[in-house]
């Protein structure tokens, strides 16, 4: 019998950093129920599926592979026993708005040629580049992501600081670190487009993050047969294989500790469990699910925090083949400072945006019927901004001309089916903060231990997981957010 005796858990959200827990802490013997307000299990990485079309909702790069081989391989499982992998080449195309076009491929070779062309000498420090940028990623990896280190003592311990990166000044900006490699603006771009993922600005985010360029250029850019939401599957398959409870279209409404446990109330039911951990927005959690005296944190300390981008999303079927595009395709404006100042500064509908084009029917046939293309297009935009039917007309419009203009893709009259998902539907779907897509952004002030904690300060037996907590945003890492939170709880629960 294990030391706590088959405690039960609710995780409060089916996103990854929820699904992550749930597998981690059934592996342990805990007695897990998952409860998921929608009607489907991912969170973010949820799947719009209609007429005939399948989208990835949210996330769909397949980056880091060794985050979910570490994940599968704690369980004895290999991903491959879940889903199958295709490496992308290009990785991407970028579309630069001056007519230039770029294609980053996984020929290292030939990317070189590509920074050679725009400075020369520029590829001998892609090399420089990257080789420390992979040095960075293993001791931040292993020493800072993969350990969770809640308290400031957990930092100043020597060891610890004789791991940091050597030489990379980590509290400069990544618009400083790259520009000492790199004049070209363009160069800068291609660096830094990684930091929407992360929900910052080569200005707000840490030079730490140029380990990111490692991820993308040397461990590479792949596609889940069957998109992001095979991923899902994969995991939803492992958890139940480990004994865990779904409960969907079940949105919690109340959370109170009482005397023995919790009480978890929801528009189905109720739940008596012993610990609860959520997944869900940990602002929404705080301020709508618990009592004002449980709260760690004021309203004016959310208020004050820096949230990623929200966006605004257009899934279209297309009629026929888009050819200029690649899988993943990037359209980017010679100077894309306006686009971060108009997300971060002075927020705004974006007047000459960049922006992101997804086409998984170019490596999966599944995801379109026949004939033709299924296209996502995501602009990072400001959180919390203006979201009516006629901004998003005007703007979708905007889109669709800009991507004409600066692709060559023609798509106005070939659209056969179209949603749009923007700030309004990211706060009532999610109940996410502002309407952010992300969480909270990668700054300075809110990394590392400077993010909200696994576990509450406040409620014993209360822990959260997800892109709010450590180590942050993105698919993998709010993978090791629920290794994390499922440590705590076990550690707690030994004691």
């Amino acid at each position: 019998m294990s030391p706590h005796s088959r405690q039960s858990v609710v995780v409060i959200g089916g996103g990854i950093g929820g699904l992550s827990t749930a597998c981690y802490l059934a592996s342990a013997d805990f007695d897990v129920t998952v409860l998921e307000k929608n009607e489907q299990l991912g969170g973010r990485a949820s799947r719009l599926t209609e007429d005939g079309f399948r989208f990835d909702m949210g996330p769909s790069w397949y980056l880091m592979p060794d985050v979910f081989e570490r994940f599968f391989r704690h369980f004895g499982k290999l991903p491959s026993e879940y889903y199958e992998l295709d490496r992308l080449d290009p990785h991407y195309r970028i579309f630069f708005k001056d007519g230039d076009q770029v294609d980053i491929t996984p020929d290292r070779e030939q990317v070189k040629k590509v920074f050679d062309s725009y400075e020369p000498g520029a590829g001998a420090k892609l090399d420089a580049y990257l080789e420390e940028s992979e040095r960075n990623y293993e001791v931040a990896m292993n020493e800072f992501v993969y350990k969770d280190r809640p308290k400031l003592r957990d930092w100043v311990d020597p060891s610890v600081l004789k791991a940091a990166p050597i030489g990379l000044n980590l509290v400069g900006s990544m618009q400083d670190h790259v520009e000492k490699y790199f004049e070209h603006p363009k160069l800068q771009q291609i660096m830094q487009y990684t930091l929407v993922f992360l929900g910052g600005s080569p200005k707000n985010t840490p030079a730490l993050y140029n380990m990111m360029s490692h991820v993308d250029f040397n461990l590479g850019v792949y596609y889940p047969e069957g998109g992001i939401g095979a991923v899902v599957d994969g995991i939803v398959a492992l958890a139940e294989e480990l004994g865990v409870e779904f409960v969907t279209d079940c949105e919690v409404t109340e959370v109170t500790r009482r005397r023995e446990g919790f009480l978890v109330e929801t528009t189905q039911d109720e739940y008596h469990p012993d610990l609860v951990v959520s997944d869900a927005d940990y602002a929404h959690t705080e301020q709508d699910l618990l009592p004002e005296h449980e709260r760690q944190y004021s309203a004016d300390y959310w208020e004050d925090r820096t949230y990623a981008p929200s966006a605004f999303l257009l899934y279209l079927g297309v009629s026929g083949d888009v050819e200029e595009l690649a899988h993943h395709t990037l359209v980017l404006p010679e100077d894309w400072n306006q686009h971060f100042d108009q997300i971060f500064e002075t927020p705004a509908w974006p007047d000459n945006p960049a922006y992101y084009l997804c086409v998984p029917s170019k490596t999966d046939a599944t995801v379109a019927p026949e004939g033709h293309s299924n296209l996502f297009a995501l602009v990072p935009i400001a959180p919390g901004l203006t979201d009516t039917p006629k901004l998003r007309r005007q703007y979708r419009a905007k889109i669709l001309d800009d991507i004409e203009k600066n692709t060559g893709v023609a798509l106005h009259d070939r659209i056969v089916f179209e949603k749009s998902f923007c700030v309004r539907d990211f706060a009532s779907r999610y109940n996410s903060t502002q309407g952010t897509a992300l969480g909270l952004a990668h700054t300075l002030r809110q990394t590392a231990l400077l993010r909200p904690p696994h576990r509450s300060k406040k409620v014993n037996g209360l822990y959260f997981t997800g892109s709010f907590t450590t180590p942050g945003i993105g698919v993998p890492m709010c993978l090791i957010s629920g290794e994390h939170a499922a440590n705590a709880v076990i550690h707690d629960s030994t004691l």
